[in-house]
């Protein structure tokens, strides 16, 4: 504790990185005090600038590799010298990169589930490890006679590294960003500065359906006049801060259309598709098998958004009773059951933590409970909701295994037996990873 005390924000340290922490950041540690060090891999010796000093741990980043790890390789996306904020794991060999994401779930479920005993399933590897992303979201931001359309240099909130060709993103993707970026600067449009709140151009979305080859494209502005934008959708975002919400025109196709294993889905702008088409099939075809329906089983399916999990297991159950609570979503979860001519399925727009116990009242118990809760995962209440719901078998799809590890602890205290978890690659290149968990009673 006494050497910790004397460290403080700014300060730059030398160190050996041995570990990889949860979230991806390396680990190291200087006379006892532990630095989680953004850019680090095990191997690696590095300079390193505090940003966050506290007495028992601090937050750096490597500023520089003064040797680096045996196993590191070369950068492959890189943008104007800064290595993509998207790919923060590309110089770690895939094959080790799997093998850590392997470790954190099981980690984090030993630590914070008490699960120490449990033999995790091997990690479903990505089909493919770049040009993956159906979606990405770039910003605007100056640039000397131009304007910069790519990401936010990391650390920086104010300055945009530009960005010509991103190996996250498919050929196509690339080249709607680079026209937009062509467009803004031959109608001299500014970006728009959140230091003096001035300027027009905020982000822009590109969306990708891989199996329809539709692309889509969104435009986020401060107000102002500026000519008519050639993109299918327009948002107008007034506050002086980030974010891409706000009011949205309408100017070319409102919503994207992809295909996910045999069924074709309609996907607004607002509602929440997983990012890799490719392994999102894997992923619902492996919530499928872990729920082992028979066509009998009443399936309740929250956070169900526009329907993908829930449709994809519909054929093979009773019945599908899906939660949501972004009302679009739950339009389109109804227009896609529609489209693919499935008539057990139903769909109830309301947050689980409210509308969990109305729907048992308005359809029954289910047998089968499908969770795809965000990153935080399920509060005490939402667990609690469920827990008296009394279904067989819970299949929850985590993105987080934070999260997982101690909601699958409270589902255990409450009868239920942890049986598989299975690691899943959705975004090669970065330290997360997605897993699907089985509990039954």
């Amino acid at each position: 504790m006494e050497a910790a005390a004397r460290h403080r924000n700014g300060d730059e340290l030398e160190l050996e990185i041995d570990a990889l922490a949860q979230g991806g950041r390396g680990v190291g540690r200087a006379n006892g005090y532990v630095v989680f060090v953004a850019g680090g891999l095990p191997g690696d010796r590095v300079r390193a600038r505090l940003v966050r000093a506290k007495r028992a741990f601090a937050e750096a980043k490597a500023t520089e590799i003064l040797r680096p790890s045996s196993e590191r390789i070369v950068e492959a996306c890189v943008h104007e010298g800064e290595p993509c904020p998207g790919a923060a794991w590309q110089a770690l060999p895939y094959e080790r990169q799997l093998e850590h994401k392997h470790e954190q779930v099981a980690e984090a479920l030993s630590r914070l589930g008490g699960f120490g005993g449990l033999e995790i399933d091997p990690i479903e590897p990505a089909v493919d490890q770049w040009r993956y992303r159906n979606k990405l979201e770039y910003s605007f931001g100056p640039r000397e006679n131009a304007v910069a359309l790519g990401f936010h240099r990391r650390g920086s909130w104010s300055e945009v590294v530009d960005v010509d060709d991103c190996l996250l993103a498919s050929e196509a993707n690339n080249a709607a960003r680079n026209a937009l970026r062509d467009w803004a600067f031959a109608e001299a449009l500014p970006a728009y500065d959140q230091g003096s709140r001035s300027g027009l151009l905020r982000n822009l979305v590109v969306r990708e359906g891989r199996r329809t080859g539709q692309l889509q494209t969104r435009l986020v502005t401060s107000p102002g006049d500026l000519p008519r934008p050639p993109v299918d959708l327009h948002t107008i975002v007034e506050r002086s801060g980030g974010g891409t919400e706000g009011p949205t025109g309408v100017l070319g196709a409102e919503h994207l259309s992809e295909e996910l294993g045999e069924l074709r889905f309609r996907v607004s702008h607002e509602a929440f598709l997983q990012t890799n088409t490719e392994m999102a099939e894997r992923l619902y075809a492996i919530a499928a098998e872990l729920a082992a329906l028979t066509g009998r089983e009443r399936v309740f399916d929250l956070f169900c958004g526009i329907g993908t999990i829930g449709l994809s297991l519909a054929r093979e159950a009773g019945e599908v009773w899906g939660l949501e609570s972004v009302e679009r979503a739950v339009a389109d979860a109804e227009e896609n059951a529609r489209a693919n001519e499935i008539e057990n399925a139903h769909f109830v727009c309301s947050p689980a933590r409210l509308g969990l116990r109305p729907l048992v009242e308005q359809a029954g118990r289910p047998d089968v409970v499908v969770i795809d809760p965000p990153r935080a995962g399920l509060s005490a209440k939402v667990v609690r909701r469920v827990i008296e719901c009394e279904a067989k078998r819970i299949v929850y799809v985590s993105c987080n295994p934070t999260t997982l590890a101690p909601n699958a602890a409270q589902l255990s205290e409450a009868g239920y037996t942890l049986r598989r978890v299975k690691p899943i690659d959705m975004f090669p290149q970065t330290p997360h990873v997605e897993s699907v968990a089985l509990l039954e009673r």
